[in-house]
């Protein structure tokens, strides 16, 4: 035990003198328009998150640095995670053997417990890195089901918060995440006091350089029905779930959220995991299967290109850690290790690179763009362009003829067909706009979804992907 606490320590020396010389140590800011995000020096940041709830919970330092080398590697930007994690994260202990409090308080916090938070944090950032940081996962401020126990009131959850956040107040790569998988108001029972509460805590302990938002349960909650308007909340965020089935209308969630005034960003902060269950809660067995990448694809690309500021990947087995040391969750096919390296997980690097290609502050929804061959549920298509109209990208989840309105652009165009499952261009294409262009994928049908992205020649843009 001693030679794991001397790891610690000296991986947080390490990561400590990284930091420090770090060029990149801009805090996160919403954007002026309200629909995206950006760094305090203007330059845009997309949020492509992964759900690693139980990560300070249940993985070792070496773990976790594993697990952030891997993540980084593949372009995510943001790493979920819970300091009082779901699984009984107040009487079981991390892989150290320390729990978060002494007894159940948490004005009595054990030092040693969050030592393990304070070098991932560091060690991400070397990374470039953000963490999504909750500070409790929801069961301990409702108990509408899962272990608990609830500890949490509007006043322990000031101090607790204002202790936390005086912690890292200096650290610029945290966004902080309120809820942890509950509604701020269910039937009777309102708890947006003690959320408010932490929110203030961690507001004033930072002298307000901070970003928050809220985790809010599956289905088509989001943070928009309870708390839209509460001067704390910067960023919506709602669930569209794994208990739903496929196709869920995560693109109408995203565009329920950017119609409230005043506007804020939205995205999706649990779209359908990975090599998860298709049937829905409380059953979670396997008689319809599993969420592959296809799955995956068309309900991130369909929100983001719905007008959400990112996406949260998850895959079923990741989030929970699942592996030898613990009993699994609703079954997972395969172990935490095995599953780091899914389709599904590069893909998400495909989608940032994608975005990040053309001017990402200026990108609004427009399904105005599609003529013909709209289509619905799975076959749904979702459009964007940026104000300007320099470039469009149309997500077609089922590849088909489809006819586009290309009246905004200029007379030279350029047309490419990109296929979000391997980061490639197959084509490229340059013509002469005539207002209306009839195209068709080089692969047909289920299975085989597109990006169509057109350019204004005079733009100059690179090519989307990897040319073949």
């Amino acid at each position: 035990m001693r030679i794991l606490y001397l790891f610690v320590l000296l991986q947080l020396l390490f990561s400590e003198c990284i930091c420090r010389d770090l060029p990149n140590q801009r805090r996160l800011q919403v954007s002026s328009n309200h629909r995206s995000l950006q760094f305090s020096d203007g330059s845009p940041f997309f949020w492509i998150g992964d759900t690693g709830w139980e990560l300070f919970h249940r993985l070792t330092l070496e773990e976790i640095n594993y697990y952030l080398d891997n993540r980084s590697a593949k372009g995510f930007t943001v790493i979920n995670a819970v300091v009082l994690a779901e699984f009984d994260g107040l009487r079981i202990p991390n892989r150290y053997n320390q729990l978060p409090f002494k007894g159940l308080d948490p004005l009595q916090p054990n030092n040693k417990y969050f030592q393990l938070i304070d070098s991932t944090i560091h060690m991400a950032a070397a990374k470039n890195l953000f963490i999504g940081l909750l500070p409790t996962w929801g069961d301990k401020v409702t108990k509408s089901w899962g272990t608990g126990p609830v500890i949490f009131d509007s006043v322990n959850a000031y101090r607790y918060a204002y202790w936390l956040a005086s912690r890292y107040k200096d650290e610029p790569n945290i966004i902080w995440i309120l809820g942890g998988d509950r509604p701020a108001v269910s039937d009777s029972n309102d708890y947006r006091p003690v959320w408010r509460a932490m929110a203030k805590g961690i507001k004033e302990a930072t002298a307000g350089k901070c970003i928050i938002t809220y985790h809010p349960s599956g289905g088509s909650n989001s943070t928009s029905q309870w708390i839209h308007n509460e001067p704390w909340l910067d960023i919506n965020m709602f669930q569209s779930g794994h208990g739903g089935g496929h196709d869920v209308a995560c693109w109408d969630l995203v565009k329920r959220d950017l119609s409230y005034s005043p506007a804020k960003p939205t995205l999706d902060g649990e779209p359908n995991y990975e090599d998860h269950p298709v049937n829905p809660w409380p059953k979670w067995n396997t008689d319809s299967g599993y969420y592959r990448d296809y799955d995956v694809r068309r309900q991130t690309y369909r929100s983001v290109f719905a007008g959400a500021c990112g996406v949260v990947y998850g895959h079923h087995a990741v989030w929970q850690f699942m592996g030898d040391r613990q009993e699994a969750i609703n079954y997972p096919d395969r172990g935490w290790m095995n599953a780091l390296d899914r389709p599904g997980a590069f893909q998400m690097g495909y989608l940032r690179r994608l975005i990040e290609s053309r001017p990402m502050l200026e990108r609004i929804n427009d399904n105005s763009l599609v003529l013909e061959g709209q289509g619905e549920k799975m076959e749904h298509i979702e459009a964007c362009r940026d104000e300007s109209s320099t470039y469009a990208m149309i997500y077609i989840p089922v590849g088909k003829s489809v006819t586009i309105n290309t009246s905004r652009m200029e007379k030279n165009i350029v047309v490419y067909w990109f296929d979000p499952k391997d980061d490639s261009v197959k084509q490229k294409i340059k013509t002469t706009n005539n207002k209306i262009l009839q195209v068709t994928p080089p692969l047909t049908g289920a299975g085989n979804d597109w990006v169509l992205v057109i350019d204004n020649a005079s733009a100059g843009y690179n090519v989307p992907g990897k040319l073949k």
